[in-house]
């Protein structure tokens, strides 16, 4: 473990210490997002402008204080994207962490520093926060266990927002039983039997995926298949993607303009150029803009709910493999907008998305999802750690 590599922790902390030493979950390590507050220390957010321009904060997050006083010994504060306004794990004035699974591919964000340092083994647990999928991407490109929990189920108080109507809490994990044990942590919960669920497969876009990606996934559908109630195809236009993809970008970015625009206005050359760019976008959105987004999501959030009342859906979690670090600037805003219509199924009805690795493709992590009904986050949890079980000592063999 190396804390001077601020392509992953920052230097500003706190790192290394332990607020009680017993407790349910005192054998785990942790590291936290340079989003979470912790009392007396300065919020960072990815960016050292707003790091020098805020001062210290005056109280802890009150779901890292959960951990902290079940017995974690925390590790340290992490890196993000600036104000977690991105998905590549990209930070111009901190750099890019190499991703431990794929070291030529973007490690993902805006969680970037969570995932990679539960990856390379820094820590067992990595806390992060996800708006538009910033702990699923992160999660699929390090082959980690990711959660985006319910929205609203846990407590966004004293972090860093982005867009508070889709900001939630997360964490990353090696293996599925410790995601669990966190969650039950957070929730207050505890674990709950597996059940016999019925899936939906969301084939139409399994079938968007390059053709070494849907070869993989196959033995993986007939296994999930064999300890499942049922398993029936999930009728979806993948043209719709796109429709939702810009429904989530416009409620998100009103959401960024009403909670960011007065200090980023003040210190319009504190980003990177991509990420301003995006602060410009979306401070030019309108009333207007948003009461048809508005529309668009209730009408989805509406559909995918009921259709989830007696079923799990399973989708990609991402279009691709990562991108290459080599990628282009063009490049990585088309693959943006491809990704931003699958995490935004989830994100546009506060679903809880669970992804799982259990793909490689050449050597690369790839996986899938499963998103369940408001509320179901623990028996997703279980879930996933019953298809962890089943497929994960029996993986298909790598797409050549």
């Amino acid at each position: 473990m190396n804390l001077t590599d601020f392509s992953v922790y920052c230097p500003h902390g706190p790192h290394n210490f332990r607020v009680a030493t017993e407790g349910p979950l005192s054998d785990l390590r942790l590291v936290y997002k340079d989003l979470y507050h912790v009392a007396g220390y300065p919020t960072g957010a990815g960016n050292p402008t707003w790091l020098n321009t805020h001062e210290p904060a005056a109280a802890t997050s009150p779901v890292l204080l959960k951990l902290m006083n079940a017995g974690m010994q925390i590790i340290g504060r992490v890196q993000t994207d600036e104000l977690a306004y991105s998905l590549n794990g990209c930070n111009i004035h901190y750099g890019t962490p190499v991703n431990p699974a794929a070291p030529d591919r973007l490690p993902g964000g805006s969680s970037s520093g969570s995932a990679v340092a539960v990856a390379r083994g820094d820590a067992d647990v990595g806390l992060g926060t996800d708006t538009g999928g910033s702990i699923r991407v992160p999660a699929c490109y390090n082959g980690l266990f990711g959660i985006r929990p319910t929205h609203g189920r846990l407590s966004s108080e004293h972090m860093v927002p982005l867009a508070p109507r889709f900001d939630t809490p997360g964490w990353l994990c090696r293996d599925a039983a410790t995601l669990e044990r966190v969650g039950a942590q957070l929730f207050g919960a505890t674990p709950v039997k597996t059940e016999r669920v019925d899936l939906l497969w969301a084939t139409s876009l399994f079938d968007l995926l390059p053709e070494d990606l849907c070869t993989a996934i196959v033995p993986i559908k007939q296994q999930l298949a064999a300890c499942v109630a049922s398993l029936h195809e999930w009728d979806f236009a993948p043209a719709r993607l796109s429709e939702l993809n810009n429904t989530f970008r416009t409620l998100q970015g009103r959401e960024v303009a009403r909670t960011h625009s007065a200090w980023v206005s003040q210190h319009p050359d504190a980003f990177a150029a991509d990420i301003a760019e995006r602060f410009q976008w979306a401070s030019q959105l309108t009333a207007e803009d948003e009461a048809l987004a508005e529309e668009t999501c209730q009408q989805w959030k509406a559909e995918i709910i009921a259709r989830l009342e007696t079923a799990c859906l399973v989708i990609p979690t991402t279009p691709d493999l990562a991108p290459l670090r080599s990628a282009s600037d063009a490049d990585l805003a088309d693959f943006r907008m491809k990704l931003l219509g699958l995490t935004a199924l989830a994100g546009l009805a506060g679903l809880p998305q669970v992804h799982l690795p259990l793909v490689k493709v050449a050597g690369v992590p790839f996986g899938f999802s499963i998103i369940g009904k408001p509320g179901s986050d623990m028996q997703l949890l279980a879930l996933v750690r019953l298809f962890s079980d089943v497929i994960g000592e029996e993986k298909p063999d790598e797409a050549k």
